[in-house]
């Protein structure tokens, strides 16, 4: 079966889905997206996705294309004609076609609007998570604003490539101060010596995570210690457990920092703990 994406107004076949080479998302990167979940047909998290795009778009001054009922229901109608049960819908919006001039368009113009569709295999995952992964640092060399959900993700790219050249899974991305900002495309976590559960606060450096909000809720109810603020490299080494969390990768364990293991180098009891409960505490919207 052909897949299909949302494009502008129409649903087409996805090898027939274009935009114009003057839509300001090809020319500056102007624009934000959102990477929903599809986990055995629902949407999760959907109201949280949907918030956050308001936000990254209010960040930018873009006017939303549509309005957030007929998005919901744009998404609702990807996921059914592509038959999907588990995987990801992909959105993407853009300040839209206008003549290449660094400015805002004046007047405005329409904001593109892409939906598609992404079916993965939910154990592929799964096995990753018994076995854990690696992540490579390296510097942070993004813009002052990541978090706001840019198309703009060139740094991250590039941070990705490298870590993959390393033979790792992710990248974690290390500030001026050498503190762990987060992943190229994940929140970052560890299980400090004291058992406490830390994450980096919310600031101008880091993606407020969906994934990361809902596990805040997880780790609550659990009764368990949760402290946000930086750390450092030398820590997340000495940490019991480390891990990374995003909608593509739910509660992932990290075993090995730059080559050194974490902990006894095995995915570690709370991480595993944590992404058996996040499907069970995550909102799910059909």
């Amino acid at each position: 079966m052909s897949r299909i994406t949302y494009v502008n107004g129409a649903y087409v076949a996805s090898r027939d889905a274009v935009v114009s080479v003057e839509d300001r998302g090809y020319q500056f990167g102007d624009g934000v997206y959102e990477v929903c979940e599809v986990y055995d047909g629902a949407l999760i998290d959907e109201a949280r996705h949907l918030d956050r795009l308001g936000r990254s778009l209010k960040e930018l001054r873009i006017e939303a294309p549509v309005n957030p009922g007929a998005l919901k229901v744009i998404l609702r109608e990807i996921r059914a004609r592509n038959r999907l049960s588990d995987g990801y819908l992909y959105i993407q919006v853009t300040r839209g076609v206008a003549k290449r001039d660094h400015v805002f368009p004046d007047p405005p113009v329409r904001a593109s609007l892409v939906v598609s569709a992404k079916a993965i295999a939910p154990e592929k995952g799964e096995a990753a998570a018994r076995k854990g992964v690696g992540v490579a640092t390296m510097p942070d060399l993004r813009w002052k604003r990541v978090d706001i959900k840019s198309i703009g993700l060139l740094a991250n790219v590039l941070a990705r490539q490298d870590a993959k050249e390393q033979g790792a899974y992710e990248a974690w991305l290390v500030d001026s101060d050498g503190m762990i900002s987060e992943g190229a495309a994940s929140n970052a976590w560890i299980v400090d010596q004291s058992g406490a559960i830390v994450t980096r606060q919310l600031d101008h450096s880091i993606l407020r995570g969906v994934t990361r909000t809902t596990l805040f809720d997880i780790i609550a109810a659990e009764g368990l210690r949760l402290e946000e603020r930086k750390f450092s490299l030398k820590e997340a080494l000495a940490a019991q457990e480390a891990f990374i969390t995003g909608a593509t990768t739910l509660v992932m364990p990290v075993v090995a920092i730059d080559g050194v293991k974490i902990g006894d180098g095995a995915p570690g009891p709370l991480a595993r703990k944590l992404r058996a409960l996040f499907h069970l505490a995550a909102a799910h919207s059909n």
